[in-house]
């Protein structure tokens, strides 16, 4: 009996830390002011925007640093400044800083929350115009307008929580968290795609050829080379899908060149 009265306690635990842990991610719901998207968010923009800085110069240091071409450096922040005056980000509360890294064997670019925006030597080298700086650079600003990290921080955090509350409960934390890692992937692939849309936009409102973003994801694919992981199994959705959705793009937002 008393072992029974025990398993039943620690059920009851683990169903009210699982509860919580969904009451919790439904009450954080909001609507992304600039792209509609109903997200569940734990922090502010200023978190956010501490975050990113927190974070940059651990992120430079793992690329071998900044580039030391200054004259680099200040072409990738024209074309990025040119993004953000030009658009919505101009509107946001987020400070965006754009980082030429060192690295020239990494072809990436990233994003941190708030606005703090990288992109590898290996990549620059790669791109032929000014219009695929700001395919890439736009991509980038729209994971940070998207707030793409700051919601997978609240779904990691949630998915923890379910998962403590799935092992006190009868020891299936393992599985909670497998299931967790599912949702982090797939919203991965939807979030690339989102921005992929927000970066032709950006591309239009500021002058610059959207159709140029093809080229970037063509270069992307040869850099991959043909041993690609399968789109289901990554995080990034297969090159030649993101160019079917971006010719989609450019005929949404009705672009005539």
């Amino acid at each position: 009996m008393r072992r029974g009265g025990g398993m039943k306690i620690r059920l009851l635990i683990g169903v009210a830390v699982v509860a919580f842990a969904l009451i919790k991610n439904c009450s954080n719901k909001e609507e992304n002011p600039y792209t509609g998207t109903v997200q569940s968010i734990n922090m502010s923009p200023e978190q956010e925007i501490a975050i990113g800085l927190q974070h940059a110069p651990a992120m430079a240091q793992q690329h071998g640093g900044l580039y030391p071409d200054q004259r680099l450096q200040a072409y990738i922040d024209r074309i990025g400044n040119d993004l953000v005056q030009n658009t919505v980000a101009r509107e946001s509360p987020y400070k965006f800083e754009f980082h030429l890294l060192r690295d020239d064997q990494t072809i990436n670019a990233f994003a941190l929350p708030g606005g703090q925006i990288f992109i590898t030597y290996a990549l620059y080298s790669q791109l032929q115009n000014d219009d695929q700086v700001a395919g890439v650079l736009g991509h980038e600003i729209g994971h940070v307008l998207g707030k793409h990290s700051a919601e997978r921080v609240a779904k990691s955090e949630m998915w923890q929580t379910i998962s403590m509350g799935a092992e006190v409960g009868g020891g299936m934390g393992q599985a909670a968290s497998g299931i967790g890692q599912n949702i982090l992937l797939g919203n991965g692939r939807e979030d690339e795609l989102e921005s992929d849309d927000l970066g032709i936009r950006f591309m239009i409102r500021s002058g610059y050829d959207p159709r140029e973003m093809i080229g970037v994801m063509q270069i992307l694919k040869a850099a991959a080379g043909p041993n690609r992981q399968p789109e289901f199994s990554s995080t990034h959705p297969d090159p030649d899908n993101r160019i079917e959705k971006i010719k989609e793009s450019i005929q949404k937002y009705g672009y005539q060149g």
